[in-house]
């Protein structure tokens, strides 16, 4: 039970992290994204980092839904299907969140 709510608490802060970010707030990210990113690109770089963080927020409380739905149940199907959920979530998110990096940054790091 501890690990839905875990994972329910960390799924939500990067959903509000992400908006955040979408609305041009990029004071979430590292001083290294905030110094390279110019002030006419903070927009679009922030809507896409941040739709990428949503994403992979948005999977985890997926994931968490699917082990409460497991425990609820008894049937360890439920908990593939969320992690199934939880892994193509991080891919795109990231795919998004790393494009970005690198079309505004030149770089990841």
């Amino acid at each position: 039970m501890t690990a839905f709510i875990g994972a329910l608490i960390v799924g939500v802060i990067c959903i509000i992290l992400g908006v955040s970010n979408m609305r041009g707030n990029i004071s979430s990210l590292h001083s290294y994204h905030r110094k390279r990113v110019s002030e006419e690109d903070r927009i679009p770089f922030g809507k896409r980092v941040g739709l990428g963080t949503v994403i992979v927020g948005a999977s985890i409380v997926i994931l968490s839904g699917f082990s409460i739905a497991t425990l609820l149940t008894n049937n360890q199907l439920f908990m593939y299907v969320g992690y199934a959920f939880l892994i193509v979530g991080l891919v795109i998110g990231l795919i998004i969140s790393f494009h970005a990096m690198i079309k505004y940054n030149k770089g990841i790091f």
